[in-house]
C-alpha cells in the first residue's frame, strides 16, 4: 500500500508538470524540497516546492517540455523510489532520458528530495538523447510527447 501510495504521487507530481499546474506542483513537494541535477543546469539545485514549480512550468512554456515515466520502483514502505522518464523538449527539438532517485515525507504525501539522473550527457548535436545501442521501442518506451504542450501566456 506504501509503495503505490509513492507511486501515485510520483504520477500526480508529472501530471502537474505535464499540466503546467504550479499550484498542484506546490501541493506535491515539501516546503523546503530540493531537486537535484547533473552539472551544467543554470540554477541546480532547485531548492524550495516554489523554486521546483517555477522551474518546470518555465520549460513547459519555453521549451514545450513534456514528459512520460517509464519506468517506476518503489520501496516497501514507500519512503523512497526510482524512475525512469523522458524529457520531451518539443519547442526545441530534443530529447532526453534519464533516471530520479526520490526520499519522500513521513506519511508518503509530499516529496522531499530529487536526485536527477540524465542516461547520457546532453549534447546539443544530438536530438535525442538516450543511452547508446539501448532498443527504447522495443522495450516499450514512450517514443512521441504524451500531448502537445499547454499554452501558456
Amino acid at each position: 500500500m506504501k509503495a503505490q501510495r509513492a507511486e501515485a504521487l510520483i504520477r500526480r507530481y508529472f501530471e502537474a508538470c505535464n499540466d503546467a499546474d504550479h499550484d498542484a506542483l506546490l501541493d506535491c513537494f515539501t516546503g523546503d524540497a530540493v531537486h537535484y541535477f547533473p552539472p551544467g543546469l543554470p540554477g541546480a539545485p532547485w531548492r524550495g516546492a516554489k523554486a521546483i514549480a517555477d522551474g518546470w512550468v518555465g520549460c513547459v512554456k519555453n521549451m514545450g517540455s513534456r514528459w512520460t515515466i517509464e519506468k517506476v520502483l518503489a520501496s516497501e514502505n514507500g519512503r523512497e523510489a526510482v524512475i525512469e522518464w523522458t524529457h520531451w523538449k518539443t519547442a526545441i527539438g530534443e530529447v532526453l532520458r534519464g533516471d530520479e532517485w526520490y526520499i519522500f515525507n513521513e506519511d508518503i504525501t509530499r516529496i522531499a528530495e530529487i536526485r536527477a539522473y540524465y542516461a547520457s550527457p546532453v549534447n546539443k548535436a544530438e536530438a535525442i538523447n538516450k543511452l547508446h545501442g539501448f532498443d527504447y521501442a522495443a522495450r516499450g518506451y514512450a517514443m512521441a510527447p504524451p500531448s502537445p504542450p499547454p499554452k501558456i501566456s
